[in-house]
């Protein structure tokens, strides 16, 4: 199995999240792997799809994968059924982190128990 084939998954979802200039070499053993990712949970989804496969640090792959948007983390559309807290747990594993959710929104969250389907919210860098 060449390296291409063994991180097709990441290659994939690179593609998926339309990460920019990409570009992909093999080179005496080693795939050296470069682009750049809307936001930081791009970024940050794309490693931990490379740790899946190759550990924590993979002696068989290079990235070099920059973010375009450093202003947050990536933004959210709310579905029926989610609460900050939720969403919270979702990208930071910490429900308490709403808070800081809430304060990157409060241009159109009045309250942090009320959120409503459809709303798109700025996941803030913590």
């Amino acid at each position: 199995m060449n390296l291409q084939d063994k991180y097709r998954s990441v290659l994939s979802l690179g593609e998926e999240l339309n990460v920019q200039d990409g570009s992909v070499v093999e080179e005496n053993g080693v795939l050296k792997v470069r682009g750049v990712a809307q936001t930081q949970y791009d970024k940050d989804r794309m490693w931990d799809q490379i740790k899946e496969i190759g550990g924590a640090e993979p002696s068989d792959l290079i990235a070099d994968i920059k973010v375009a948007n450093t202003d947050y983390y990536t933004k959210h559309t709310v579905e029926k059924g989610e609460s900050l807290s939720l969403i919270a747990k979702h990208y930071f594993k910490d429900p308490m982190k709403y808070k800081a959710i809430f304060e990157a929104n409060k241009d159109i969250l009045k309250n942090p128990d009320i959120i409503q389907p459809g709303q798109e919210l700025i996941i803030p860098n913590v």
